[in-house]
């Protein structure tokens, strides 16, 4: 059995921290669960902490506390997050929990009564308050209260761009209107100083994640902000303009997701979509509450393919 500290899980929770800690400093660890998503918010809540002068342990030894960021998506994935909890509890005491089942506190204090505090999906201000109550911060105001990088939990290469929150769909399936709530998209010029940002920074692959790329803006009327207008196709290809592959994940096949596949062909985006189909069968898309229209699909993939020959596609399907 090894002898050093058990690291917190999983191995992407580990933040790439270079700067020296100080005596005295508060730690905070992070263990990460599902989605890129909530790897995001994870991300998001670790520069919070770093600019005020809080440190990120890589191990449960080193940390004053603990944030677990939960998934509730599936059974598994709640049966994961709990485990993580549990983990959490026995190898430091002080942990704090965050995401999507937080949505349910009573199912995380029903297992674990010692946890904390239990917040919801993209509650930061709500986990910030929980941290300074189990850790108060101790900042050093000649060092701490300069302004941070962001905190990455990804490889130098790549970085994950959330360009939205929630969902505007009832899939039958699904629980994350009910998790993360309706589609709240961000302003287009602040995703493209996110980006610009990061492509500065050395990152070579923008990974476009959301719950509902296709539908970006749609909940702010496609609103146009200081040049940017809040659309799929127009971020698409003012991100492409910055240098860096862009990759568009969670693609619903909307009429207007034609309107990219020319930009794919002229380079300016990676010829990839990620599109979850979820399943073929009519009858079965119906009880899904999903768009009932395998054919016309095909024949939409089939136009993408003469755009851009090319192209790629990621897919899911629910088979069980």
């Amino acid at each position: 059995m090894s002898t050093n500290p058990p690291s917190l899980r999983p191995d992407q929770a580990s933040a790439r921290i270079t700067e020296t800690r100080r005596t005295g400093q508060p730690n905070i660890g992070m263990v990460s669960l599902g989605c890129p998503k909530a790897l995001v918010d994870s991300e998001r809540i670790l520069t919070r902490l770093r600019a005020e002068g809080y440190g990120i342990s890589p191990d449960y030894a080193g940390a004053d506390a603990v944030i677990v960021n939960t998934c509730g998506f599936l059974d598994s994935a709640k049966a994961e997050s709990l485990e993580a909890i549990g983990e959490a509890l026995s190898e430091n005491g002080k942990v704090l929990v965050t995401g999507c089942l937080g949505a349910d506190p009573d199912y995380i204090t029903g297992a674990h009564p010692k946890v904390l505090a239990v917040t919801g999906p993209h509650q930061y201000e709500q986990v910030l308050d929980a941290v300074h109550a189990a850790v108060p911060p101790k900042p050093d105001p000649y060092i701490d209260l300069l302004p941070a990088s962001a905190v990455s939990l990804t490889p130098r290469h790549y970085s994950y761009l959330k360009i939205s929150e929630g969902c505007n769909h009832k899939c039958k399936f699904c629980i994350i209107p009910d998790m993360r709530g309706r589609l709240a998209s961000r302003p287009a010029h602040a995703v493209l100083r996110e980006a610009e940002k990061l492509v500065v920074g050395g990152v070579k692959e923008l990974l476009v994640i959301s719950q509902d790329t296709s539908a970006y803006g749609l909940d702010i009327k496609y609103k146009q902000d200081r040049g940017h207008r809040a659309h799929i196709t127009d971020l698409a290809r003012d991100l492409g303009s910055l240098g860096a592959w862009v990759r568009l994940h969670y693609v619903y096949p909307y009429p207007h997701v034609r309107d990219l596949i020319p930009l794919m062909a002229e380079g300016l985006i990676l010829p990839y979509l990620d599109i979850p189909f979820q399943h073929a069968h009519p009858a079965v898309l119906r009880r899904m509450a999903r768009p009932a229209a395998a054919a016309k699909t095909l024949d939409e993939i089939a136009a993408w393919r003469d755009i851009c020959p090319e192209i790629a596609l990621r897919s899911t399907f629910i088979v069980g």
